[in-house]
């Protein structure tokens, strides 16, 4: 009786695992073949915004930036700034989106914007883009980690409970 009862039990305990697996699998495949959530987006407009507004008031002017949001980064650049023929785009990867949204938001288009106000007034360090004018002009902006590269313990750090 006791293992009939135990064997219940285990086969229970591997069909909720199955189906936990298959809802993530699932999630995962719609979040990669779907346009971000719009969730996402209203995240994404919120903290432009509040970049925009620092800008002004902490520069006397504003400017706008594409955000492209792309899926084809390789690895596991959260964004990238491009300057091309004079104009400027920031690209976010979408891969590192579904699990690091938060600091994305907290801290990468901050980032970004740094490194798109620095080509807007020509400020550019030969070999370093994350010179001390660059790391002034993202706390400006609003950014909470100017550093040159994703902090992978803030990554993990930020998403624990406590």
């Amino acid at each position: 009786m006791f293992i009939k009862k135990f064997e219940l039990l285990f086969l229970g305990i591997i069909v909720l695992a199955s189906l936990i697996l298959a809802k993530n699998f699932y999630d995962d495949y719609s979040f990669k073949t779907n346009d971000i959530p719009q969730s996402y987006k209203d995240r994404i407009a919120q903290k432009e915004q509040e970049v925009i507004w620092l800008m002004q008031k902490n520069y006397g002017f504003s400017f706008r930036v594409p955000l492209i949001v792309t899926d084809r980064f390789k690895g596991r650049l959260y964004g990238l700034t491009a300057y091309k023929n004079g104009e400027i785009k920031i690209y976010l990867n979408k891969k590192v989106m579904q699990e690091s949204m938060d600091y994305m938001v907290d801290s990468v288009i901050a980032h970004e914007y740094a490194h798109a106000l620095m080509f807007k007034l020509k400020n550019f360090t030969k070999g370093d883009g994350h010179s001390k004018e660059w790391q002034k002009a993202c706390l400006k902006l609003g950014g909470t980690k100017c550093e040159q590269y994703v902090n992978s313990h803030d990554v993990v750090m930020g998403k624990l409970p406590f």
